[in-house]
């Protein structure tokens, strides 16, 4: 039926579908929803999801084309795969094509058929004579026999240097009819009669009611937040919830929230389970991600741990999800596609009908404000795994008193006795680099971005000024290029200087810096880990890398160098994430037999928030801070959204924001609309970045429903503007980030 009408998501911005004649011979019983499409767009070819079959188009018959080729027999994304991206492009207001690109695997994407990797296999042809008289004068030709007819179901081609068989050799035996060479598909491990490769840990009393609430509701959809101080085992939970449900069959989706975390967890689970466990993040290459991908839709993998773009994997018989560390920033997407993975998790485990359990010791406030008022059931875990003890909180006040590379007396002191004892220190400083700052002493002149409203940081081992925003970097000047004087002085103190200045403090221990910079390598984070896990004293230095799930049993000082940063912020989230990351950093303290202690260097020591951080524990932070975001009507007692703008001129960002506004709320009085507010347009707080002006305007609704009527309707008019044609917008709905 070659007039049937192919309605097609296309990886474009446009929020919209295209139609296309179907391609001739090709019958319309056979399309499905999800299947994938060539056609021609413009002067080149595309590659698009199919959404629907129609009889009809509103472009004229003479403007359609038809399409090239159907790629699939059948659809290669489950319906609930299919249903999961269609509620991910709406909710977000984004482009559907483009939310199936961000989806899908590269491969996919680019055409590749959706079946495992295949590979070659070397077999003895049926009836060859291992005494074949052409091999006497080929005595590599012949051994290479002998070796491929000790292997009956054949040899893989990427297995022929460990047999040490030569391709040429092999390709000559092809020609004489000798050896045939075959293309198989890689076949899936079987499953395992014993789901357990190691016992498991006996659960204390908390972890078995946590672990029983959850199994309660195994086979219907519950949300469960896993509240537990850091050290309390919730990894424990999390291992014996996925047993149980590996055991009914089903597989489990573990979300977390750092690439860095993934070959800890990895081992864990593998040192645990006889499973066949699947690993997606960004680092894996494509071929790879394409065939973890298809093993876990054929339920072929029965355990997938990721971080957030694995949330977009099929399952087959989905049975349980998991976001450990749920609170974490990096689970929000910040470009494209901006989905939030913990948010969409909880619609996909409502889709799929399974139980979800949200992990953190500092639950974010809007899970929190969920959780308390009975849409999520709250688990607590309050005591520390083992019987360890909490750490113990110091506040030092370091006003007046002398900071050596931002290390003052009493803290060196204090890693002094610890490292002594034979322990390990973990100092954290949130800011990568030597210092944040080059100052010229002579004449004031600061190391500022040409590209970015930014000072650039100062990177000593490489000799370089870097822009952490923009990523622009240039040689560390000798002189002033204002004043040509040669006193330049670093100001500040980033983790380069840290570790240079505890090495020489402490030479007899060896200092481990983990931070962005040192931990790109392949392998150097695996390297560091090992070092630390020796137990041999040693100091520890990073930033927030080191916040997420480590488990440092040796560590028992945390030295936190600066607790000042988020205390005044202009984003209101500022003081939220400030007492997450120490409350994280300080759990690496004493997680075994000996006691923790976290030493916390402020110049502003007696600071309320610090106080009930310290005195009272996260809890009580959290309860006055949702307290005070209702009287303020923040989230998550409103919903918000951020329109952005960007452009090469001052005032072109704004220019397109006012007349966004301006349409906005002649909208807001058509629809009928009400409790939105329009705030701005202003510009970003960091205006400049990259070379281009940015200014924003944030969208504030008391309720969800009408800030979506609104954003339909707006999005629509604002792709119709000719003002937004010069500069580069997007939309963040559920912003997390407002610079």
């Amino acid at each position: 039926m070659s007039n049937a009408i192919l309605r097609l998501a296309l990886p474009s911005p446009l929020r919209r579908l295209f139609d296309y004649l179907a391609p001739a011979g090709v019958s319309v019983d056979t399309l499905q929803p999800g299947m994938r499409v060539r056609v021609p767009f413009g002067r080149r070819e595309m590659i698009g999801v199919l959404i629907e079959v129609s009889a009809h188009s509103d472009v004229p018959a003479d403007k359609l084309k038809p399409a090239l080729e159907i790629l699939d027999e059948t659809a290669p994304m489950p319906p609930a795969f299919f249903r999961l991206c269609m509620w991910t492009a709406q909710y977000y207001q984004h482009s559907i094509g483009d939310t199936f690109s961000w989806a899908l695997p590269t491969l996919l994407r680019q055409g590749e058929p959706a079946i495992a990797r295949q590979e070659r296999f070397w077999s003895i042809a049926p009836g060859a004579d291992l005494e074949d008289p052409r091999l006497n004068r080929a005595p590599r030709q012949r051994q290479a026999l002998k070796t491929i007819a000790q292997h009956p179901h054949g040899v893989a081609h990427s297995l022929l240097s460990q047999l040490q068989l030569s391709k040429d050799s092999l390709e000559q035996l092809k020609d004489k009819g000798l050896v045939v060479v075959e293309t198989r598909q890689h076949a899936p491990s079987a499953r395992h009669s014993n789901w357990l490769a190691q016992p498991e840990l006996p659960l204390n009393e908390e972890q078995l009611t946590a672990s029983a609430a959850v199994q309660e509701g195994f086979g219907r959809y519950g949300a469960y937040l896993l509240a537990g101080v850091t050290g309390s085992g919730k990894t424990e939970v999390y291992l014996q919830l996925i047993h149980q449900t590996l055991q009914a069959g089903k597989q489990a989706l573990v979300l977390i929230p750092e690439i860095n975390l993934g070959p800890q967890t990895l081992a864990r689970f593998e040192r645990r389970f006889n499973a066949r466990i699947a690993l997606l993040h960004s680092a894996v290459n494509d071929r790879d991600r394409l065939d973890a991908w298809l093993a876990a839709r054929d339920g072929d993998a029965d355990i997938i741990i990721g971080t957030r773009s694995a949330l977009f994997t099929p399952m087959k018989s989905p049975g349980l999800i998991i976001i450990d560390e749920e609170h974490d920033a990096s689970y929000k997407q910040q470009e494209g596609l901006r989905y939030h993975a913990r948010d969409l998790a909880l619609v996909r485990a409502h889709q799929e009908n399974v139980p979800i359990v949200l992990g953190s010791a500092t639950p974010s406030l809007e899970t929190l404000h969920n959780a308390t008022s009975g849409r999520y059931q709250l688990l607590k875990l309050n005591k520390r795994a083992g019987g360890a003890l909490p750490p113990r909180f110091l506040r030092l006040d370091v006003k007046s008193l002398p900071l050596d590379s931002g290390i003052s007396g009493p803290m060196q002191q204090a890693i002094s006795q610890t490292l002594a004892a034979g322990q390990q220190v973990l100092v954290f400083l949130n800011r990568r680099g030597f210092a944040p700052t080059l100052l010229c002493h002579d004449c004031g002149w600061l190391s500022e971005c040409p590209r970015c409203d930014a000072r650039m940081t100062v990177h000593q081992r490489s000799n370089e000024l870097r822009c952490h925003h923009c990523g622009h970097a240039e040689r560390q000047p000798r002189n002033c290029p204002k004043c040509q004087r040669v006193d330049l002085r670093p100001v500040g103190a980033g983790t380069e200087r840290a570790e240079e200045r505890l090495a020489t403090l402490f030479p007899d221990v060896p200092v481990l810096r983990v931070d962005r910079d040192s931990t790109s390598r392949k392998d150097a984070m695996n390297n560091l880990l090992t070092t630390i896990e020796r137990g041999e004293p040693c100091i520890l230095v990073g930033t927030q890398m080191l916040a997420k799930g480590h488990h440092f049993p040796r560590v028992t000082l945390v030295a936190i160098l600066d607790a000042d940063g988020g205390l005044f912020s202009a984003d209101f989230r500022a003081s939220e994430r400030m007492a997450q990351l120490i409350v994280q950093v300080a759990g690496r303290a004493g997680r075994a037999e000996e006691a923790g202690k976290v030493i916390i260097q402020s110049h502003l020591a007696d600071h309320p928030l610090l106080v009930q951080l310290t005195e009272q524990g996260y809890f009580a932070f959290a309860e006055q801070a949702l307290t005070e975001r209702r009287d303020a009507g923040l989230p998550p007692f409103c919903h918000l959204a951020l329109l952005r703008a960007e452009a090469h001129k001052p005032g072109q960002a704004e220019g397109f924001l006012d007349e966004a506004c301006a349409e906005a709320e002649m909208l807001l009085g058509e629809l009928q609309l009400e409790g939105i507010e329009l705030l701005g347009p202003v510009p970003a707080p960091m205006e400049r970045r990259a070379g281009r002006y940015r200014a924003q305007l944030l969208i504030q609704s008391a309720a969800r429903a009408p800030l979506h009527r609104l954003l339909h309707a707006w999005l629509a008019a604002m792709e119709q503007m000719p003002s937004g044609r010069a500069v580069r917008w997007s939309l963040d709905v559920d912003p997390i980030d407002l610079f």
